[in-house]
């Protein structure tokens, strides 16, 4: 058999068939015009001796090859290059800070982190570690590009952090959520391998310790440095102290954490700061719903706390760097396009203290003529953001003498440099800003993008503070009605699964931007009819992230290690899945929900799954027990489960909500896998593996 794509590719690919009714194809690389956001072709068979072939399907192609996401940063050691990853295009672009001259180096499919490594030679390089490739390459920092290096690494790393004494490089991957530490000079041998947090990003070296935060748990892990032993597990709790912003008063119902963005160890002060959209805050009797406040959070290694979170109440606080000496911290406000300098010794000190630590903050303007999302004159005005907001500040490095700042800008594609030297008396000033890529080749869908991530009413809110990168973020304590505790859903690949919410209130993503967008802002002011159509086109080409648990081939494995240990058979699997175990009657393939097609959509059901989780249940709205079955396209990569989240979390016995399983397929097939939800009970141990193997290939 061969599967051929319709113009504009017009080619044949190989299919591998695992039997007569199931067959895999991988696309490979296609390329369309830059200008093209995505396109839909038609997919048939091609015809062959003895093969009858007929019928065809949609495929719909999204163009992210010309789509420059710029989302990491670096700089040499001796301050005359700084290094910027581009994880849709596959590239590293060098910028010579004296002459702003640009140079692009390929790497393997989506950088994802980038640091910094002196070997014993005295040579540095720049190691770069990729999302969807099993390889950390390492660039020469001087001559960028003149020299490079392959060590094997996991795939799917989504963070790095290196030792530099010792040339130990730890990744963090999230295919099978560990982090992995790995010596530099033995081409990467394998030092040990531990399990952490679901979906680990961030990642500091804290004397000792490695800190390791979890997206979807909003916890931080911390790990012995020489073993990779777990040493703790520290998230807010109820009562954690919360400085500033709209959810101060409710210290008392904080439930949890919410998703680590960056983490910044301090050597003098002994104590880890952390960038988020604040503590997560539950249940509470004034119905307060809005829990984000973006801030920086204090941690207290040794003494295993979260012992305070300064809020800003807008915006989303990103990427962080530390003037350890000067005792100043940077953080990237990628919602407000905002730089905010703060005093990170009184960030450290008492309550109180804390409050005043914010010195300055640094608005990056985007280019002159680059295009807004509305009139000019819409912005800083009845408390709105200004036009910065369409820069995106993502990350930060300080060079070597500490004299300047340099800010990643993702949506506008610039690296901006700003004067500190007078940062400590809050008069750090702009010096330059330099254009690293085009990025307005599709411009509808950037200013999409923009408007997914940035809080233009300073709300706080943002798509992205609760569908972080598009995909989720625990859980939440929202949606008026009926107002209760809900997992955040992943909006990768939604564009094919109307309606949206429980119950349903959108039928469209158009729909849900308008929506959503506008409520974001608390209606300061709704989104325009060119707000809703930039944002729906960014939002349907967030696509699910490509396999890990998949050969090259796109076929499943025959057979493969679940996350636990146990061995699955992917072809029984299948069987079981369309057969005994009764799941495909509401997840049918080829998206694995009902929702796929419009003669079965919107059909919701009481599978008898619980209604949310025991969190002061008299401060909840817990009656609606009818679900949408959920696609289980890239389920190997969502936590926890269930609409209340109760696959992978529960409530402990302080009033906060701690994580119970990292393999929550396995608690639903398990614990909520019985009719009416399926019949996985009546399975063997032995064939809940099997099953659980074809899962996690979706």
């Amino acid at each position: 058999m061969r599967l051929h794509l319709g113009p504009p590719f017009d080619r044949d690919l190989k299919v591998t068939a695992l039997d007569e009714r199931h067959a895999y194809a991988r696309l490979g690389d296609l390329r369309l015009p830059a200008e093209t956001v995505e396109t839909t072709i038609a997919v048939t068979l091609s015809p062959r001796e003895g093969l009858q072939a007929s019928g065809e399907a949609k495929l719909t192609v999204v163009n992210d090859g010309e789509f420059p996401d710029l989302i990491a940063l670096a700089r040499s050691g001796d301050g005359k290059f700084a290094f910027a990853a581009s994880s849709t295009t596959d590239k590293l672009i060098a910028v010579d800070l004296a002459s702003h001259q640009l140079i692009e180096i390929k790497v393997a499919d989506g950088p994802s982190a980038l640091s910094n490594w002196t070997d014993s030679d005295g040579r540095e390089w720049i190691a770069v570690t990729h999302a969807f490739a099993p390889e950390l390459h390492l660039i020469s920092a001087s001559g960028p590009g003149e020299q490079r290096r392959v060590v094997p690494a996991p795939a799917s790393a989504t963070g790095l952090a290196i030792d530099g004494e010792s040339g130990v490089a730890y990744v963090a991957e999230h295919a099978r959520d560990s982090v992995s530490a790995l010596r530099l000079a033995e081409n990467g041998r394998v030092l040990w391998r531990a399990g952490v947090g679901p979906n680990p990003r961030a990642l500091a070296i804290a004397g000792d310790l490695l800190a390791v935060g979890s997206l979807q748990t909003g916890e931080v892990e911390l790990l012995d440095r020489k073993t990779g032993r777990p040493m703790g597990t520290i998230a807010p709790r109820p009562g954690t102290p919360i400085i500033g912003g709209r959810t101060e008063r409710y210290s008392k119902y904080v439930m949890g954490g919410k998703a680590p963005r960056d983490l910044a160890w301090s050597p003098s002060l002994r104590r880890l700061f952390v960038s988020s959209i604040g503590p997560n805050v539950g249940p509470n009797p004034d119905r307060w719903e809005i829990s984000n406040n973006s801030g920086i959070g204090l941690i207290d290694p040794a003494g295993q706390r979260f012992v305070r979170h300064l809020g800003f109440g807008a915006g989303v606080s990103e990427g962080m760097a530390l003037d350890d000496k000067a005792g100043l911290l940077y953080a990237a406000d990628i919602g407000v396009g905002v730089v905010r300098i703060l005093d990170a010794r009184r960030l450290a000190a008492k309550d109180e203290t804390s409050r005043q630590a914010l010195i300055q903050e640094i608005a990056i303007p985007p280019p002159a003529d680059f295009p807004t999302a509305r009139p000019p004159g819409d912005y800083k005005v009845q408390g709105r953001a200004g036009l910065e907001m369409h820069s995106g500040p993502k990350a930060v490095v300080l060079t070597p003498d500490r004299s300047t700042l340099l800010v990643l800008n993702r949506f506008s594609g610039t690296l901006a440099a700003i004067d500190v030297r007078q940062a400590a008396r809050g008069r750090a000033a702009l010096s330059s800003q330099v254009a690293l890529a085009d990025v307005l080749a599709q411009p509808r869908r950037r200013l999409g993008q923009i408007l997914y991530f940035a809080d233009f009413g300073r709300s706080g809110m943002s798509c992205d503070s609760c569908h972080l990168e598009g995909h989720t973020e625990g859980i939440f304590f929202e949606k008026t009605h009926p107002l209760r505790i809900y997992r955040s859903t992943t909006v990768r690949g939604s564009r094919d699964t109307p309606p949206y919410f429980t119950p349903a209130s959108t039928f469209s993503l158009a729909q849900t931007a308008l929506f959503v967008g506008s409520r974001n802002r608390l209606h300061n002011p709704n989104l325009t009819d060119e707000e809703v159509s930039a944002l729906t086109t960014y939002t349907e080409t967030i696509s699910t992230l490509p396999n890990p648990f998949v050969g090259s081939d796109g076929a499943p494995a025959k057979a493969l290690e679940l996350p636990d240990g146990a061995i699955g058979w992917t072809q029984n699997g299948i069987q079981l899945f369309e057969g005994k175990a009764l799941c495909s009657q509401c997840h049918p393939a080829p998206l694995f929900t009902t929702d796929q097609d419009p003669a079965t959509r919107a059909r919701y059901t009481d599978v008898g799954t619980p209604p949310g989780l025991p969190l002061r249940p008299e401060m909840q709205n817990l009656s609606i027990r009818q679900f949408a079955p959920p696609s289980l396209l890239g389920s190997w990569d969502v936590f926890p489960m269930l609409t209340s989240g109760a696959a992978g979390l529960d409530v402990r016995p302080d009033g906060s909500v701690g994580v119970t399983t990292r393999f929550p397929l396995r608690a639903v097939i398990e614990m909520y896998g019985k009719p009416p939800h399926g019949n996985a009970a009546a399975l063997t141990s032995d064939e809940r593996n099997d099953l659980l193997a074809y899962l996690l290939s979706l």
